[in-house]
């Protein structure tokens, strides 16, 4: 018992990663911890495109149990709502009604499965050939800074607060020692919920309004080509996106999950994650960058505590009290823990640079990490064919490894 104990109590200074033990109550805790992560993200999408917000934490906590299943439960990653999609949903919703949206959700994830079999023949040599370090570090970097606006966006609302929340996590993080260190973002949001109720500036209304327990509004989809012809093309560009994310997840864990289970699992467990979302009425999904921000925090890298976060967001989509209670953390809440990780992402790709040792005295090496920061960072947006569009980070990834195969190496 007593070894047990002092084993327990090293882990809390390293990593835990997925043979590590966790009591019941720690990843009940931990889970929870992502799932307030997730939340605002995965329902401002189904907001601002007319879908249901219980569908969406329903789809989005089936999705990730079914990526975890195909990817061997060794990639601790939260599949949540998608930002590509939301333009061409949402047309399709306001023109055509919900179900049409559906059937265009569905197509664009097997596309996916689509690119997995690609990958599956091309091998794993044309992935290290076409994603060396100097396009993977700074692609890494661009996700996390891409998202730095909405954090100092919602911390802009109240900056005291934000602040008091920035500062808790930093405070956690480096001084509290044994299981306390591994929940800076629940205390924080806790330390910055209590501060808010004293402002005054909590609205409670989500959780007044809100069932105790209701099922999900699904719907049953409907496949129209002019529907699919707008939806299913985003995810050309939402696919180099989730390779970034997988490098940025493996990058901050400290593993190659390109090598394994393999990026051909990864984009079957993506796609038919948002395959599975169409077919009950919810977005497509993706993997979430804000959820990668709390492993590179806390360093618990159990990929069973995203599948404890899971289930809780399927429960969040029936007992509607406690999405209601989420929804009431106000903005600045949620910005103060956000500029810590979606800084942490941003540091992830600093550190890939740097461990691999790309050498910024070649020329070819600083051209291609510079256009990749400029294009992925200023909002370049590049119409291909119809209202198939790459922009932001695929098209940032796509440049940057064009560059890698044309510019001659020094």
């Amino acid at each position: 018992m007593a070894n047990s104990e002092v084993n327990t109590k090293i882990k809390m200074t390293g990593p835990i990663r997925a043979n590590d033990p966790l009591s019941t109550p720690q990843l009940l805790v931990l889970g929870l911890q992502h799932a307030f992560t997730m939340f605002g993200a995965t329902i401002l999408v189904p907001i601002l495109t007319g879908l249901s917000v219980s569908v969406a934490l329903f789809t989005a906590g089936i999705g990730t149990l079914w990526f975890h299943f195909v990817t061997k439960g060794k990639v601790p990653v939260f599949l949540g709502s998608s930002f590509a999609f939301i333009a061409p949903v949402a047309m399709v919703v306001g023109q055509q009604g919900i179900p049409a949206a559906q059937g265009g959700i569905i197509v664009a994830g097997f596309i996916y499965c689509v690119m997995a079999l690609l990958v599956k023949l091309l091998g794993r040599e044309f992935m290290d050939r076409i994603l060396p370090p100097v396009v993977t570090g700074p692609v890494i970097m661009v996700i996390g800074l891409n998202l730095a606006p909405v954090a100092i966006g919602s911390a802009s609302e109240n900056w005291i607060i934000a602040i008091i929340v920035l500062a808790t996590a930093i405070i956690v993080n480096i001084y509290v020692k044994g299981f306390f260190r591994l929940i800076p973002v629940i205390i924080s949001l806790a330390v910055g919920y209590v501060v808010s109720l004293m402002f005054g500036i909590v609205d409670l209304t989500p959780v007044q309004q809100a069932h105790w327990f209701a099922l999900p509004d699904f719907t049953w989809p409907v496949f129209d080509m002019a529907a699919i012809g707008l939806i299913a093309p985003v995810a050309v560009a939402t696919m180099v996106e989730h390779v970034g994310d997988v490098l940025a997840v493996g990058a901050t864990v400290e593993e190659d999950f390109v090598k394994d289970p393999g990026l051909p699992r990864t984009l079957i467990g993506d796609g038919i994650g948002t395959a599975l979302a169409g077919i009950f009425g919810g977005p497509a999904n993706t993997t979430y960058s804000e959820n990668t921000g709390v492993l590179a925090l806390t360093r618990v890298w159990k990929p069973a505590v995203m599948r404890v976060a899971a289930v809780m967001a399927i429960g969040l989509a029936m007992i509607q009290k406690l999405g209601g209670f989420i929804q009431s953390i106000p903005n600045p809440v949620i910005g103060g823990i956000s500029i810590v990780l979606f800084g942490m992402i941003a540091s992830i790709g600093v550190r890939t640079v740097v461990e691999n040792s790309v050498d910024f005295k070649k020329n070819r090496n600083l051209l291609i990490a510079s256009v990749i920061l400029v294009i992925g960072i200023g909002g370049a947006m590049v119409t291909i064919w119809g209202n198939l569009q790459f922009g932001g980070m695929g098209l940032a990834a796509i440049i940057g490894i064009i560059l890698n195969q044309i510019l001659p190496q020094d």
